[in-house]
């Protein structure tokens, strides 16, 4: 059973690495042929010059190939491919001087795949019968929705004394909006990761809140590959949304059941 596990990781790598080069050769067309030279040209899509830029290749192509296998709520795989994609984005966070990122990519998230590979490790020895994808119950909800309001602001205040700053002459008064979808990005997905430990299916609503963010904060920061590459975890994150809901017995609803008895 292990071995079709791990099969299922390494053919999703490869499906991951094939979306990632057409998407790669796609931006090279463009930014080649389409976009005009100067300062929005060669090199505003493409940035192999740029460090922090090449190591968040490889990351977003683990990271693809991560959600894709944890789609399936049977596959506890994915989350060693979770592990690479935090130590590579930890250290592309830290050349880009984002040391909040780097920090809980490192101490947060790698911690928190390490026990998802437990858990769900186990429930499969258990037979998995008691671990299930299920919705948070109401209480745990409104816990979540605060622990999201929180930590968005106690980022965006520790921010703003670390960077705005440097951000305000270059973003002309948007500096807060910046440090406030920055604070969303870590927030959304602090609880994304924590959710997914416990299978729980609102894990993907966090999931979803991440990619919505990221595209705003990329394009108030006008970086078009960005852009393209949170618009394309949008796209992949609401499919394994989706398989979750569907894999969700009625029974395991929780806090949805209000408003399904409602409606």
């Amino acid at each position: 059973m292990q071995s079709i596990l791990w099969r299922a990781l390494g053919r999703n790598t490869v499906i991951s690495v094939i979306l990632f080069g057409a998407l790669l050769g796609l931006l090279w067309l463009v930014e080649t042929y389409l976009l005009p030279w100067g300062e929005v040209g060669r090199g505003s899509l493409l940035q192999w010059s740029n460090p922090a830029w090449v190591v968040g290749i490889p990351a977003s192509v683990i990271g693809v190939a991560y959600i894709l296998t944890v789609r399936d709520p049977q596959n506890y795989t994915g989350f060693f491919a979770g592990i690479v994609m935090s130590i590579l984005l930890g250290i592309q966070f830290l050349l880009q001087k984002q040391y909040d990122s780097t920090f809980l990519f490192f101490f947060v998230f790698i911690p928190f795949q390490m026990m998802s590979i437990y858990k769900w490790s186990r429930s499969k020895d258990d037979g998995g019968a008691s671990f299930e994808p299920q919705f948070l119950d109401t209480p745990r909800l409104i816990l979540s929705v605060a622990l999201l309001i929180a930590i968005t602001a106690g980022d965006f205040l520790i921010m703003s004394y670390v960077n705005y700053g440097s951000l305000t002459p270059a973003l002309e008064g948007r500096a807060w909006v910046v440090l406030l979808l920055n604070g969303i990005l870590i927030a959304a997905s602090f609880l994304a990761n924590y959710w997914l430990i416990y299978r729980k299916t609102d894990s993907w609503i966090y999931w979803f809140i991440y990619s919505i963010a990221g595209i705003g904060l990329f394009v108030i920061l006008g970086n078009i590959f960005s852009i393209v590459l949170f618009t394309f975890f949008l796209v992949i994150n609401s499919m394994a949304g989706i398989a979750w809901i569907k894999a969700t017995r009625p029974e395991n609803y929780g806090w949805l059941k209000l408003f399904i008895r409602n409606s």
